[in-house]
């Protein structure tokens, strides 16, 4: 938007003829956020699912949103790839952001990581293109999502579309991907796994004993791991 043009358009964003907007959730996302994909659905949203590379939902062809809580960002914080993913996400697509859902101010409830460093944080994503979007609660995520899906595609006219991302360059990065594409396990519990059992196939004939070798991994996760892995496919 230059500097010309108003807010109008994006303000006064009318239904048109039914329209709809589509968002791409990635799989793993649904599978974990299922209040906020059926949240979408109630809204008219038309959804699909695919196994997304990065980000959680794809908007347009130049926006993907990356939806952490509060928590989990802070989680991250410690963990360099974070960063390496998003900016990854933004090459891919111009217009990437992170929703931020939860309560804000908790940061300074948490006694392992400053609040400085959170701020910092927020501050080198922002600088570097990447826009924050903090949501109260699940119910705010959704309806910013439904918003934002309908300005990328009713108001500016774009296609949600899924971008391929650079191929792994090594053996670990290929290890750790195919790792982290199971359900609800992602890059960081995915590399805890493979330091725990160093061979993929090793991980994944031990899955049963994964709550005992790896933490954050329950029955839950764990289950529909096991799932995935044992129901016959059906096209």
């Amino acid at each position: 938007m230059s500097g010309t043009e108003t807010l109008l358009p994006y303000i006064n964003d009318k239904k048109k003829n039914g329209e709809e907007p589509t968002i791409i959730v990635d799989s793993r996302e649904a599978s974990s956020a299922e209040k906020i994909v059926k949240g979408l659905i109630e809204r008219g949203v038309n959804i699909r699912t695919e196994l997304l590379e990065k980000g959680d939902y794809i908007l347009s062809d130049q926006c993907a949103v990356e939806r952490k809580t509060v928590h989990d960002f802070v989680y991250t914080l410690t963990r360099r790839y974070l960063f390496e993913q998003l900016f990854r996400l933004k090459e891919a697509y111009p217009k990437s952001l992170i929703v931020l859902e939860g309560y804000l101010p908790i940061i300074y409830k948490f006694s392992h990581v400053q609040p400085s460093a959170i701020w910092g944080a927020m501050f080198n994503l922002a600088k570097n293109g990447i826009a924050l979007v903090n949501t109260a609660s699940y119910k705010e995520t959704i309806d910013f999502l439904y918003v934002a899906a309908r300005q990328e595609q009713i108001v500016e006219k774009r296609t949600p579309a899924v971008h391929a991302f650079k191929k792994c360059e090594t053996l670990a990065e290929a290890q750790v991907y195919f790792v982290a594409s199971l359900p609800n396990i992602g890059r960081e519990k995915a590399t805890a796994i493979l330091n725990s059992y160093q061979t993929p196939i090793n991980a994944l004939i031990n899955v049963d004993d994964w709550s005992k070798a790896v933490e954050g991994l329950g029955p839950v996760i764990t289950n529909k791991v096991k799932e995935v892995l044992g129901t016959p496919y059906k096209e």
